[in-house]
């Protein structure tokens, strides 16, 4: 059975993370994957996680939720991420369900 979702994509700042994680409680997002060291070139210049001069680390995280919830973490979000960078994307998706859910 598939359920319809909204697939959310952010890359962040490592050290932005914590409070990333903050918002996702207050919204009840139970569930995402993170990916440390995530490389790429965006309005914050080259990230490239193995060089040793460039200390700042980027993050991108997965999430499957809500359109409710997509729409809330954006609203949270995208005012830090104007001043900070970073990308924010949002598809929609099929949850393929299994045991448990975790949206």
């Amino acid at each position: 059975m598939l359920v319809p979702l909204k697939r959310v994509e952010i890359v962040i700042d490592e050290d932005d993370f914590e409070e990333f994680q903050e918002i996702c409680r207050a919204i009840n997002i139970r569930g995402y994957t993170y990916i440390s060291q995530a490389g790429g070139f965006g309005t914050r210049g080259n990230r490239r996680p193995n060089d040793m001069s460039l200390p700042e680390k980027n993050i991108l995280v997965i999430i499957a939720c809500t359109e409710d919830q997509a729409e809330t973490l954006a609203k949270n979000i995208s005012s830090g991420m104007k001043e900070k960078g970073g990308i924010f994307l949002i598809s929609d998706c099929d949850w393929v369900k299994g045991p448990k859910i975790s949206y």
